[in-house]
């Protein structure tokens, strides 16, 4: 193995398995088209600056240029024994240009160099998992507006509580999803300032310019501050904790889908492209994708965890602890993307059970609420109304009968208020109906909140 770049203050090399556990480039491998973007800026900027010849500088972004184009055609492996993706690149550059490669690092240093590399990387995940989540949104308004009309229970405490549609239901969802991009958008614009020029915690003495390398990669501006240059790893703990509440929120819709697809609810089918079986029950029908959700919702939130635990005690600036926020943020970026993109087709396919839907809902009083504002209409006291229907909905289950099928006369011998017309009242599409307040079950509600989604997600 070659010796190390930074090797001329030892005087041994450094022992095998210190190398193995120091050395990075497994993880930041990933980065290397991040690493080259950077180091381009960079070479540009030492050319224009005169810092380094331009002839040079040509030289080296050319030399950059040819070691991604074999990067990416497999012409040019990754070395497992480099210590890192940044050493790597440059220990190539330097065997194709000689000298001029080892101008590349002058007034840098790996702490800002990795700082800029993982920025410029998470701001191209942001976009992809911003329009995966998108997407999903996308596919929730349409079903949606499918469903505006298909009434089911809305549950409190696991318990049937009052009617709403389907349609309602999924709209909350879209809302959450529609907060999670809101929150991609905000970690991308404080992310989106360049560390690079930062050395390794003080600057440098070379008259550089950190706008341009700035302006070059895209970046609002350059950090205002060396130290934190180097330091900060905001960006990776404000974006995994928003992409622990994508996931969270992925595993609540998950948990009710696991729910509603057993025989106990028969609510929704997912189609067999999206469910597995079992190796001894030939009947089984198992939802694997949404249980595996769940499952690595707990692994988003322990990266989060490793990334807190990590920067906590952290003395200013660069400490090698540092290294680790890599694996755990991809992890956290890998998981989320394959989440996202294995639930968009699994909903868009699943097959909804109406009649089920509607059925389950009868049977859970969940027009009680109904009944008792129909009396309060008609002048009670909602404390009154309250405790009457309360008594009717005991009479109903000892009797096996629904608000719906108990006879007049027992509404009337409750209270004289009851006529007839309490059947109407109680139906559960008068009641979801009537539901007409902003953000309600109504399908007049829903298609007001669909719109809403529609104008944010620009569809």
């Amino acid at each position: 193995m070659a010796d190390m770049m930074w090797a001329g203050r030892f005087s041994k090399k450094i022992d095998d398995t210190v190398n193995a556990f120091n050395s990075s480039i497994a993880f930041d491998g990933r980065m290397y088209r991040h690493d080259i973007q950077g180091s381009i800026a960079h070479a540009t900027m030492l050319g224009d600056c005169g810092i380094i010849t331009k002839e040079d500088s040509l030289q080296i972004i050319d030399g950059l240029k040819g070691i991604l184009a074999d990067i990416d055609s497999g012409k040019l492996e990754l070395d497992p024994s480099a210590e890192d993706i940044h050493m790597f690149i440059e220990a190539e550059l330097t065997k194709r240009l000689g000298d001029v490669g080892k101008r590349l690092h002058t007034s840098r240093s790996r702490n800002d160099q990795v700082a800029v590399d993982i920025r410029l990387y998470l701001r191209d995940e942001i976009q992809e998992i911003y329009d995966l989540v998108k997407k999903l949104a996308v596919t929730l308004v349409e079903m949606a507006e499918q469903h505006t009309e298909t009434i089911m229970s809305g549950y409190t405490h696991l318990q049937r509580a009052q009617p709403i549609t389907f349609g309602h239901h999924l709209m909350a969802y879209v809302f959450m999803f529609l907060r999670d991009l809101d929150r991609l958008n905000d970690v991308s614009k404080r992310m989106n300032y360049c560390p690079l020029g930062s050395g390794a915690l003080a600057g440098t003495t070379y008259r550089t310019n950190r706008k341009q390398t700035a302006e070059l990669l895209g970046f609002t501006a350059p950090m205002p501050n060396s130290l934190d240059g180097v330091s900060d790893r905001d960006f990776c703990v404000e974006l995994n904790c928003t992409l622990s509440l994508i996931m969270t929120h992925l595993s609540r819709f998950s948990e009710e889908i696991i729910m509603w697809c057993s025989w106990e609810f028969k609510f929704i089918e997912l189609d067999d492209a999206f469910a597995t079986g079992s190796s001894i029950m030939p009947q089984k029908k198992n939802p694997d994708i949404t249980e595996l959700i769940r499952g690595k919702t707990g692994r988003v939130n322990g990266d989060l965890i490793t990334l807190l635990s990590m920067l906590k005690g952290l003395p200013l600036a660069y400490n090698k602890d540092m290294q680790e926020d890599k694996e755990a943020i991809f992890d956290a970026v890998d998981n989320v993307k394959l989440c996202v993109k294995t639930f968009i087709p699994m909903i868009s396919t699943m097959r909804v059970l109406k009649e089920n839907m509607r059925n389950a809902a009868a049977r859970g009083f969940i027009n009680a609420t109904d009944c008792a504002d129909y009396l309060v209409k008609k002048g009670m006291p909602f404390r009154d109304a309250y405790k009457i229907t309360g008594t009717l909905v005991a009479q109903c289950i000892e009797k096996g009968l629904t608000l719906e099928t108990l006879p007049i006369e027992d509404y009337k011998a409750m209270t004289e208020l009851f006529d007839n017309d309490v059947y109407q009242a109680i139906n559960l599409e008068t009641c979801v109906r009537e539901r007409k307040s902003e953000g309600g079950p109504s399908p007049e509600a829903v298609k007001e909140q669909i719109a809403i989604a529609k104008k944010t997600l620009g569809i």
